[in-house]
């Protein structure tokens, strides 16, 4: 069973996509902090209707939705990213399981 599992393989995985997977939790915060100053930017456009007036049109602006869109692709990636990266580790685990068992089982022979 362990042949089937190549571990440096699972760590090369890892190794190759950390800087990946850190761009793409950046993108993901950074979105989700620029919504904010997307929307005061918007709603400063209309500041002279009432602020649920503002926030209002703000939302309903296209730059916002499209803002929005780009969130939306930002966490898929890093969930993307994240489950690979997890995936990986969760080999080494089994490697290190099916090791552990094989010398247990040496040892009682």
């Amino acid at each position: 069973m362990t042949e089937q599992i190549d571990i440096f393989k699972c760590l090369d995985f890892i190794r190759d996509h950390a800087a990946q997977y850190a761009q793409a939790k950046a993108n993901r915060v950074y979105c989700e902090e620029y919504r904010k100053t997307l929307k005061s930017q918007l709603m400063k456009r209309h500041v002279d209707s009432p602020v649920t007036a503002q926030e209002r049109e703000a939302y309903a602006d296209e730059s916002y939705k499209a803002h929005l869109e780009a969130l939306q692709a930002a966490v898929y990636e890093e969930e993307r990213l994240r489950w690979l990266i997890e995936g990986a580790k969760l080999k080494v685990s089994v490697w290190q399981s099916i090791g552990a068992n094989q010398r247990a089982e040496a040892k009682s022979l």
